[in-house]
């Protein structure tokens, strides 16, 4: 699959999810970098239809889920930035890969060699059946320092439950300066027009060649930032309820493809975003659903067959001022035991004579046997 092809399945991933989330209106933030890790591991663990679905949505359709490998390596190169110019703030970026288990659960030295390939992937052990609270805070003591403290609570009290046996969890850290930083000297406030109604934020002022393009009903204004990093603002010429439901991966990469560099007067309001949200209806929603039903297949993780994903659970923060942009995500794919793998009901009426043994188990003595005609 071309680096191009694997873009443009990523948008595709990015915009679908992006619709579901927004369904609900207000403030989303989410990783779409983050999620499609997170997924990956859980594709990578999971067998045949279980790790289809996922992988399909990663890869564009489901008759591409083969194609996650190369899905897996173009993440795995974005978790590198490049090394900044002489005399420019230096960019952080930190990714952590993690799979979390209960010391009984027995995992698959295949799937852990291989996770070891991810940018800071590991395998640790957490207390979750003999002490699920102590669990959660180490798991959460883990995504704060790889997101310096702005995610400090990924899994709220409750998640963990005393059958709970895994988790595979990804968490990311960027912060970058713009090439071109605002003043805040020329930052005042002024009127943003919500959906509620005009209101005064802080508004950043900038003239700068930027790159900047104009089709199809949105601009593009691009702000370059160290590393290699850069942020496309897209603003719509209609009311962004009308036009965001049409905007589709073909939109943004036209916009994306005729920006040029061009002198902008940009006013652009400070950004600070802290969403949560839960990702198991969002991701059913898009036909990824096989992953959260007892009989999900992880064969590639553990020989238990009782594992299922019982939640999926992400949490993104995004600062922008004057000087650049800072955020951090981290997503957790929670998994549990099941009594038994589910399958369709088997119906049994018994509504005509029949025979009744009542027996020791271990043994097979029969204590009585019955031949009902007449209950």
């Amino acid at each position: 699959m071309p680096v191009s092809d694997v873009a443009t399945t990523h948008l595709d991933f990015t915009l679908a999810l992006h619709r579901t989330l927004a369904a609900h209106g207000g403030n989303v933030c989410f990783s779409p970098y983050s999620v499609a890790s997170a997924l990956s591991l859980v594709t990578r663990a999971a067998r045949g239809d279980t790790a289809a679905e996922p992988a399909g949505l990663l890869a564009g359709s489901t008759d591409r889920a083969d194609r996650i490998d190369e899905v897996v390596e173009w993440l795995n190169k974005a978790a590198v930035l490049d090394d900044a110019r002489s005399g420019q703030d230096t960019p952080s970026l930190a990714v952590s890969n993690t799979l979390w288990v209960w010391e009984n659960l027995a995992i698959r030295s295949g799937f852990t060699d291989a996770l070891r390939d991810w940018p800071s992937g590991a395998v640790r052990q957490a207390p979750f059946v003999k002490d699920p609270e102590g669990a959660r805070i180490e798991i959460n003591d883990d995504v704060a320092r790889t997101t310096r403290d702005l995610i400090p609570e990924l899994l709220p009290a409750g998640t963990i439950g005393d059958d709970t046996v895994a988790g595979l969890v990804n968490a990311l850290y960027l912060k970058a300066a713009w090439t071109f930083a605002f003043k805040e000297s020329d930052t005042a406030e002024d009127d943003f027009h919500a959906p509620s109604g005009a209101v005064r934020v802080p508004m950043m002022r900038q003239v700068e060649r930027l790159g900047h393009a104009a089709a199809n009903g949105w601009q593009l204004v691009e702000l370059p930032a160290v590393g290699g990093v850069a942020a496309s603002i897209l603003l719509p010429d209609r009311p962004l309820e009308e036009a965001e439901p049409e905007l589709d991966a073909a939109t943004v990469t036209a916009l994306l493809d005729a920006q040029r560099e061009t002198m902008v007067r940009l006013r652009l309001p400070r950004v600070e975003v802290d969403v949560r949200c839960a990702l198991k209806d969002a991701l059913s929603s898009l036909g990824v659903r096989r992953m959260f039903q007892a009989g999900a297949d992880f064969g590639e993780l553990t020989d238990d067959p009782r594992l299922v994903v019982s939640d999926m659970l992400h949490q993104s923060v995004l600062r922008i001022d004057e000087a650049g942009l800072e955020g951090a995500a981290a997503t957790a794919a929670m998994m549990r035991l099941v009594s038994a793998p589910a399958t369709d009901p088997v119906t049994v009426t018994v509504d005509r004579p029949f025979l009744l043994l009542v027996r020791h188990r271990a043994s097979g003595a029969i204590y009585f046997l019955a031949r009902v005609v007449e209950p």
